[in-house]
């Protein structure tokens, strides 16, 4: 009865083991992921948000000006066209 005993001890023994050594696998394989995922996102170019809130500031008043300009361009053409 003690030798079944000491089987199935020695048995739940080596699954301890093995789930162990399939956890740190597990660990290793994720630390590795993120280490992966953290050299290629730091190899891309962000902006901040401040940065892209200024971009998008300064390219709507480039285009407000550009509408403007483009106004009075087309009322010198329209006040030349008169003259002819």
């Amino acid at each position: 009865m003690q030798s079944e005993n000491r089987m199935f001890d020695d048995f739940v023994k080596v699954l301890n083991g093995a789930a162990g050594t399939f956890a740190g696998v597990g660990r290793e394989a994720q630390s590795g992921v993120r280490e992966r995922a953290r050299e290629w996102l730091g190899g891309l170019d962000f902006v901040s948000r401040e940065e892209f809130d200024a971009v998008k500031s300064m390219a709507a008043a480039a285009r407000d000006e550009n509408d403007a300009l483009k106004a009075r361009l087309d009322a010198l053409e329209a006040k030349m066209q008169v003259g002819v």
